[in-house]
């Protein structure tokens, strides 16, 4: 993959560039901030951009701002946001207009080398990826008033699972059920939360919306 980094950290950064490279991508470039990372992409055209989501100068939602840019105007490149916290509002955002070629990390899910480099390589594949921990306290903080409430435990970590990305084969495989079990319980989940008379994939990003929201 062709690659292009904005993280401020120079640790961080340096580190990326090298675990890229060594696994066989070409980093194009490496920025410090998201000041020139539109241009750079729209110039440069990666296939993936990697971009924190706090930069300077203010250190807020630089990144997130120039990420969302980046899926306005060139749609074709995949971007993953890396924050150092949870932060929901962010990830709805990055989603809102569509859940292709998308993907929201903890930095700390860098460290762990192979689930960063899978989320790489769903992203390039026109998949969506989204931190487990995302998902996780996007559950804790439902409440009763909140149709996901509806859920059965089933559904919510069938739904949790899709999520994060997941094909209905790979969530059967990290669940252990059936493929048919996981369109099943999805179907159901999207009866719960009044989703049942959109297409098939709208269903799937309307749905993790709708999980992002709360």
């Amino acid at each position: 993959m062709r690659v292009i980094l904005a993280e401020d950290s120079t640790l961080l950064r340096e580190g990326l560039v090298r675990l890229l490279v060594e696994e066989g991508h070409e980093v194009l470039a490496a920025l410090p901030d998201a000041v020139s990372l539109v241009e750079e992409t729209a110039e440069r055209r990666p296939d993936i951009v990697v971009v924190d989501i706090r930069m300077p100068p203010t250190h807020t939602d630089e990144g997130l701002r120039a990420a969302v840019e980046i899926r306005e105007r060139l749609p074709q490149v995949g971007v993953l946001v890396l924050s150092q916290h949870v932060e929901r509002s962010y990830a709805a955002q990055l989603l809102a207009a569509n859940a292709e070629r998308v993907g929201y990390l903890l930095k700390d899910r860098v460290a762990q080398v192979e689930e960063f480099l899978e989320a790489l390589e769903r992203i390039h594949a026109g998949g969506a990826v989204i931190d487990p921990e995302v998902v996780r306290q996007l559950v804790v903080r439902s409440t009763h008033g909140d149709p996901l409430a509806r859920l059965t435990p089933r559904e919510r970590t069938v739904l949790e699972a899709l999520a994060q990305g997941l094909t209905n084969t790979a969530i059967a495989k990290q669940l252990h059920i059936s493929v048919s079990a996981v369109e099943k319980n999805l179907n159901t989940v999207f009866d719960k939360l009044d989703l049942s008379h959109t297409t098939d994939y709208n269903r799937r990003v309307l749905a993790v919306l709708r999980y992002l929201e709360r």
